[in-house]
């Protein structure tokens, strides 16, 4: 048998004592209940609100619905978008949040899926998302061959069209995949074509990785202590970004 509990109005009166006192007692609950109401209310088509915060800035709350961040005031009549920066430390306080929110746990990506290329010891690690006729992925693998002492992990992420899609499969299918990774993004020498029988479950899994972790362009890097970077980017700044993994690790 299953129990129904109404309550009296008496009950709820009460209860609403209770909600205003917590309120009171907390004025920054009434101030989330207020952007979570006004907002959607005056913005219909503003994505699900999923968490509302006090931002180190009197007044000013940050609103976030996934990993995109927004601003409000406490009655949700004013919404901010763009970077907060701290001016004492110069410190853009919107990127940080948004750094920590798109981390990626980088000792559980499944690395069999990656095409692996080794330099020097390979102590260090970076994992790059790469489509083979991205012209940013060429530029960055010429600049990633200047690295030392790095493993890298290259993700097929054939984003830009069916011939990507038959690139990525004769790269991922050939006896040396590194080999033929780098001989085509670096020389322009096409692939063998792959055999019908090669298994290229690997590049499906690599889509829904991306997809999972909103890899919406390419190249993309993700360093060992999970933060990521789009784009490609000079050597010199790589180099500096794995310094900062280690040293965080």
């Amino acid at each position: 048998m299953k129990y129904l509990v109404t309550q009296s109005g008496t009950a709820r009166a009460a209860l609403a004592t209770v909600l205003i006192a917590g309120f009171m007692a907390n004025p920054a609950l009434a101030d989330e209940a207020a952007i979570r109401k006004n907002l959607p209310e005056r913005l219909p088509n503003l994505p699900k609100i999923d968490e509302v915060s006090k931002t180190p800035m009197a007044g000013l709350y940050e609103v976030r619905m996934g990993s995109e961040i927004v601003y409000s005031d406490e009655t949700g009549q004013f919404l901010i978008q763009g970077s907060l920066i701290e001016t004492k430390t110069h410190a853009d306080l919107t990127q940080a949040r948004i750094d920590k929110l798109t981390a990626i746990d980088f000792a559980t990506l499944p690395f069999k899926d990656a095409v692996l290329i080794k330099q020097g010891s390979g102590a260090r690690k970076v994992v790059v998302f790469a489509d083979p006729n991205c012209g940013y992925c060429k530029r960055l693998e010429k600049d990633l061959l200047a690295l030392k002492d790095v493993s890298i992990y290259t993700f097929l992420l054939p984003i830009l069209g069916p011939d990507s899609t038959t690139k990525s499969r004769d790269i991922w299918c050939a006896k040396d995949p590194g080999k033929a990774w780098r001989t085509w993004m670096v020389d322009g020498q096409l692939p063998a074509k792959a055999l019908a029988s090669c298994d290229t479950a690997a590049l499906e899994r690599n889509s829904e990785m991306g997809r999972k972790y909103k890899v919406q362009g390419t190249p993309a890097l993700v360093f060992e202590d999970g933060s990521r970077s789009p784009g490609a980017m000079p050597a010199a700044q790589i180099e500096s970004r794995l310094a900062a993994a280690v040293k965080k690790g």
